[in-house]
């Protein structure tokens, strides 16, 4: 994701009168300033920053639902607004397919060892923010047998 596009989609929310949406966008915009600036990249918010923080702001979100209170339908009904606004924005992950195939392509001498430790230390950071951990964990485990 662009952060220029989420100013853009954030501008158009508040012209739109969407508060719930602005806010939500708000929050990816300004986690992603305070990313860039901590990483002394202030001036250029790269994709791969966002779509970190987009993810970092999805599994918050998500803690939050499930801690809430059932009794609370004001806070449920916007964290599940917040939710809904962070997917759009969210980077497609690789399917358990994907890996698969990526994992045999480019790792297959690690893969032909089946030392699970390894090969998901090394994978880890590779397809970290392009696949979800346990999909990989299941792929990793399914390889090694």
């Amino acid at each position: 994701m662009q952060f220029e596009q989420l100013q853009k989609d954030m501008i158009a929310a508040m012209k739109n009168r969407d508060k719930a949406r602005k806010d939500a966008i708000s929050t990816l915009v300004s986690a992603a300033k305070k990313v860039a600036i901590d990483e002394g990249t202030r001036d250029n918010i790269t994709e791969e920053i966002v779509d970190r923080v987009i993810l970092k702001e999805i599994k918050t979100v998500k803690e939050q639902l499930d801690a809430c209170p059932a009794s609370r339908q004001d806070l449920l009904e916007e964290y599940q607004v917040r939710y809904e606004v962070f997917q759009e924005y969210a980077p497609r992950m690789m399917s358990a397919q994907e890996v698969e195939t990526f994992l045999t392509e480019k790792f297959a001498d690690l893969v032909a060892g089946k030392n699970k430790g390894l090969i998901m230390k090394t994978v880890m950071s590779e397809l970290k923010g392009k696949a979800e951990g346990s999909v990989i964990n299941q792929v990793v485990a399914k390889l090694c047998q």
